[in-house]
């Protein structure tokens, strides 16, 4: 994978968490970050040792990488241990784990698909996950200094465009982890008024989890995970608390709700 750099314009972090590095765009993020001469460190998780050996095979200091289940609590609360211990205030948490189809589950094409165990599985990893890292490490992070938390979300998580119907979990996960995001960032305009908490859409990007479904996607839509990342760190690097609360497009844009 080629080397994606940072956008040296927007504010270095020093203390990064990237959560589901182990490939796609939270790989590339991580590697982005490890580009940036000013981080310190970056824990980078990774869910299973298979899978992960891009991540596994990057040999540095600042490199700090751990086995994490976003959908086990104790995992996520072990991780804090870990940073507290180190000593270390984390500026910018990026959560970029999340499904939309694996064993057992697939997006449903319709009501008779839906399954409660396959949409509490999505649910658990696209939206409580991120809601209890936030739960476990906001109390870690700089209370007014500029930090950054951000979260992965889908432009298919808008209610207001949907016109096409179908992948209910999914839709819905997303839409629920906008929702968790934004009262979050009301919270932390009082806890936490540095802090500037984005749901972001990377745009269709070529990684196990939209391959199945890059038939349809339009010429010159389809973005490397490199793409994905740099533009991601840019438009997150360029916000400040004022814009806390935003679900916006991989160019800064705001998406409605």
């Amino acid at each position: 994978m080629a080397v994606v750099k940072t956008d040296t314009s927007a504010p270095q972090p020093r203390i990064a968490v990237v959560i589901g590095a182990s490939r796609g765009i939270g790989l590339a993020v991580t590697l982005a970050l490890l580009e940036n001469p000013l981080l310190q460190r970056v824990y980078a998780s990774y869910r299973q040792t298979p899978g992960a050996a891009a991540l596994l095979s990057i040999d540095g200091p600042r490199l700090l990488t751990f086995q994490l289940d976003v959908g086990n609590e104790a995992d996520i609360f072990k991780l804090a241990e870990l940073i507290r211990q180190n000593g270390d205030q984390p500026d910018l948490i990026m959560h970029c784990a999340g499904i939309l189809h694996e064993s057992g589950v697939q997006p449903e094409k319709s009501l008779g698909q839906c399954e409660a165990s396959a949409i509490s599985r999505v649910f658990q990893v696209n939206s409580i996950g991120p809601l209890m890292l936030a739960k476990a490490l906001i109390p870690l992070m700089p209370r007014r200094r500029a930090a950054h938390f951000a979260v992965l979300s889908a432009m298919v998580g808008s209610i207001s465009d949907n016109r096409l119907g179908g992948w209910y979990a999914y839709r819905a996960s997303k839409a629920a982890l906008n929702q968790f995001m934004r009262t979050l960032a009301i919270e932390c305009q009082r806890s936490h008024p540095g802090l500037c908490i984005t749901a972001i859409h990377p745009g269709t990007t070529d990684t196990a989890l939209s391959r199945p479904f890059q038939a349809n996607v339009k010429a010159g839509k389809l973005y490397t995970p490199g793409q994905s990342a740099t533009r991601i760190l840019k438009v997150v690097g360029a916000s400040g608390p004022g814009q806390s609360g935003q679900f916006v497009n991989w160019d800064g844009a705001p998406i409605p709700a």
